[in-house]
């Protein structure tokens, strides 16, 4: 059993600290909102963020108290929106224990500095990789906290810290495995929400299964390129943080990416979108990172550069998808 805080009560962060909890650890919640803080202590729930479950494991608890979150904590889990992590963690950084490990439920390059959810965490934290993990795969939060069977991997270039993390993170319906992948897994939870989008708005225009599935191939395809060139390794890309969370992406509702452009492809704009989904998805911001990575790197990004262009200039999702189809010859 290990003393586990979650930064960030949000329905992922919640989702995944019931998880936490329901593998015999004792999880606290931090939440800058007091009415989730009172909520989850008095009647351990989140109506806010997830008000699918009704009663949360009694050994979750919550505090605003920065200090008070992190103090004795073995495992420090982050669920805060990727844009906002460097901000938000400098204000954690003189209160994190010596020996804690940091875990990343983050999916998102930075806006500005093109950089991982790794490279931020341990900058801002001042942290060293061997106390690094990262966590993905194909966890809709709303299904994990039904408590629907479901699997995903932590990385960590110390093995030891990935068999920790995957023990704290397993339990009857939840299974974590291990990997030392930082890179690869940190590069197919980000990019692959891009691909959502650009299924999200194929499906919003009224196309069909032949299309979702060539959009979702050629993704695949291109995050898996990009991520090689970063020194990710190919088979990362074909496992659960893989082909596993686009495949859960890209298939339901339940995904903000994928909702997003599903209105975008109903002819919203973004702006409408943004306002639909209460918030930007992730994949909005990381889509010019991965085009600016794949011109960084030399690898061709045809898809995101599309949906580049549908964000930036509002093309539509006809012409989104000419853009996959140019003149050059291309080898699959």
């Amino acid at each position: 059993m290990a003393q586990i805080t979650v930064l960030g009560a949000g329905a992922w962060g919640t989702a995944f600290g019931q998880v936490l909890a329901d593998a015999g650890n004792n999880v606290t919640m931090w939440a800058k909102e007091p009415e989730i803080v009172e909520a989850i202590n008095s009647e351990h729930k989140n109506p806010v963020r997830l008000p699918i479950v009704d009663k949360l494991p009694d050994n979750m608890s919550a505090t605003g108290d920065r200090e008070v979150a992190v103090k004795d904590a073995d495992i420090i889990v982050v669920a805060i929106a990727a844009q906002f992590a460097r901000v938000a963690l400098e204000e954690f950084k003189s209160f994190i224990p010596s020996n804690a490990i940091v875990v990343s439920l983050m999916k998102g390059i930075e806006r500005n500095t093109d950089k991982r959810m790794d490279e931020v965490v341990t900058e801002a934290l001042n942290l060293p990789m061997e106390r690094f993990a990262a966590v993905s795969g194909p966890n809709l939060s709303k299904e994990v906290a039904l408590r629907q069977p479901a699997a995903a991997v932590a990385a960590s270039v110390n093995r030891q810290v990935a068999e920790k993390v995957a023990k704290a993170a397993t339990n009857s319906y939840f299974k974590t495995f291990v990997s030392d992948d930082v890179v690869g897994i940190e590069m197919c939870g980000s990019l692959k929400n891009v691909t959502a989008l650009a299924v999200g708005m194929a499906r919003g225009a009224g196309y069909g299964e032949n299309t979702a599935a060539m959009i979702e191939t050629r993704g695949l395809k291109e995050l898996t390129e990009l991520g090689r060139a970063l020194g990710a390794k190919p088979e990362t890309f074909f496992g659960l943080a893989g082909a596993g969370d686009l495949i859960a992406t890209c298939g339901s509702p339940l995904s903000r990416n994928y909702t997003f452009g599903a209105n975008l492809g109903k002819g919203m704009s973004v702006e409408e979108a943004t306002a639909a989904s209460n918030g930007v998805a992730e994949g909005v911001p990381t889509t010019a990172a991965v085009v600016a990575l794949g011109e960084q790197y030399g690898v061709s990004t045809p898809l995101a550069s599309a949906m580049k262009n549908v964000l930036e200039n509002g093309i539509s999702c006809a012409d989104m998808l000419s853009q996959l189809f140019d003149d050059e010859m291309v080898e699959e």
